[in-house]
């Protein structure tokens, strides 16, 4: 069994995402980041960085079957990248193939993701969105970024039915919750054809439907 501790952004919404692909049964911590729960001490335990997603996996790596078999000892993971590839690998998952050049395609995607798209994404989201004060240059330098991101991605897009060449993978899950927030992004997402064709056929997948409403809203 693993346990999520997540919330509703577009990183915790990676991991869902992930396990609901694999079919994984996995227990739901909800982390309230407005309040505060990133900072208790218990999920510091899990999350050093005090950020979600983390997970612990009761059947982490060391069982007789192999990494992540029955018998294997209690694993705790924090970064949703690393949290990806684990979960990729402890299930022997095609999202990242285990060799070869398809495979490093793939975490040459992940990490342009997690290097680029998620922090530039996120101070274009917090400029627009949250600051008490306007700051006009930090909006114009975090949304030109972003905007050469989106670039680079429907570059890629136009040869590629998906980030990482034929096949869906982890790189795709790890950039579609960020994409899905473009109507928070000053550009409009049909600019960008090759990421709109993407954008819709990604936000199909049943896996996708069920992760993104993880966790649920709160009564």
């Amino acid at each position: 069994m693993i346990d999520l501790y997540t919330w509703g952004t577009p990183n915790g919404r990676k991991v869902s995402i992930m396990l609901e692909e694999l079919g994984l049964k996995y227990t739901v911590h909800p982390i309230n980041i407005s309040t505060g729960d990133q900072f208790k001490p218990e999920f510091l335990a899990i999350s050093p960085n005090n950020k979600i997603p983390a997970i612990v996996d009761s059947d982490g790596p060391g069982g007789p079957g192999g990494p992540g078999g029955p018998g294997g000892k209690p694993v705790k993971i924090f970064e949703s990248g690393a949290i990806l590839i684990y979960l990729a690998e402890k299930t022997g998952s095609a999202l990242l193939p285990a060799s070869g050049a398809a495979r490093y395609e793939a975490l040459e995607w992940l990490m342009w993701q997690m290097g680029g798209v998620g922090p530039m994404f996120g101070q274009v989201h917090h400029f627009l969105q949250f600051a008490k004060e306007d700051v006009p240059y930090a909006k114009k330098r975090y949304s030109e970024e972003m905007l050469r991101l989106y670039g680079v991605m429907d570059k890629q897009l136009a040869s590629h039915p998906y980030l990482a060449g034929a096949d869906y993978s982890i790189a795709d899950i790890a950039t579609y919750p960020w994409v899905d927030r473009h109507a928070w992004h000053p550009m409009k997402l049909s600019d960008y054809p090759n990421v709109q064709r993407w954008y819709d056929m990604v936000s199909l997948r049943t896996a996708v439907k069920a992760g993104m409403s993880v966790p649920p809203p709160a009564k």
